[in-house]
């Protein structure tokens, strides 16, 4: 009996046991069915948001791609009408020697006096003489033995040239001037805004000094354009400061080329 009775007491206990094992699992199946729910509920926000964000991004696209053809539009229109687009002026072809006058001479000697005073050294060495060069003289007189003379293919690289050259003398002196190519375009080249100079000759030299002028000797078929500032003030005994910035140009297959710069002012 007692016996029996232990053992309808364990069985009494085991079911106890297993309906509150029961019990508690009834809970976890709840929670396991919630958080079942849960990632089935982020999956389906995790896809929509894809989708809405599919939907966000073609219009987006759509407007971006229209805005490029609007822009291309643009510039064709602003190309035809001007001769300018988005990417600024197409380079303007070798004016043509037998079109050659003052004011197209001019003209073609600013253009480059932009290029020179923008350091625009890949713009400039298209005009640059392709069989001869780019003869540069710190004064008036051309010395083909000290002057130094540039390929096209040099010039365009003069932004990034950092190489020392011996560009001639230092007038005085006789010491060799030795610069880069920056350095040589800041005191011997646009050392002054030559692009408003107040006085311009045209194959004339407005001003000499006791440089001797031989540019026309050394080179006659030249064509060249003088942009000079006189003496800042002509009531003092100071008349050492003008200067002048001479462009020289040359035929070369029907094109006018430039081939020279000369650089004149005062000297001793």
């Amino acid at each position: 009996m007692q016996f029996i009775r232990l053992t309808n007491i364990q069985g009494k206990a085991a079911t106890r046991t297993a309906a509150i094992q029961a019990g508690f699992a009834v809970p976890r199946m709840f929670t396991a069915a919630l958080n079942c729910g849960a990632v089935t509920e982020r999956a389906i926000n995790e896809h929509l948001g894809e989708v809405v964000s599919l939907k966000k991004f073609f219009p987006r696209a759509i407007s971006i791609l229209a805005g490029l053809i609007a822009g291309v539009l643009i510039s064709g229109i602003l190309f035809w009408a001007t001769g300018y687009s988005i990417f600024g002026k197409p380079r303007e072809k070798p004016l043509q020697y037998d079109d050659v006058t003052n004011a197209s001479l001019t003209a073609l000697a600013f253009d480059i006096l932009e290029n020179i005073r923008d350091g625009d050294y890949r713009e400039l060495s298209q005009v640059v003489h392709p069989s001869y060069g780019l003869l540069f003289s710190p004064s008036s007189t051309v010395t083909l033995s000290t002057n130094k003379c540039f390929s096209a293919g040099q010039v365009a690289a003069f932004g990034t040239d950092t190489n020392v050259y011996v560009w001639g003398v230092y007038d005085g002196s006789g010491e060799p001037i030795e610069m880069t190519p920056a350095g040589y375009f800041a005191e011997f080249v646009y050392d002054r805004d030559y692009a408003n100079a107040t006085v311009i000759g045209v194959n004339h030299v407005v001003k000499s000094g006791n440089a001797l002028e031989n540019m026309a000797e050394v080179f006659p078929d030249i064509l060249y354009v003088d942009f000079h500032f006189p003496c800042s003030d002509k009531n003092t005994a100071d008349s050492t400061n003008w200067s002048s910035l001479r462009l020289g140009f040359e035929e070369y297959n029907g094109s006018l080329m430039l081939m020279a710069i000369l650089h004149s002012g005062w000297t001793v």
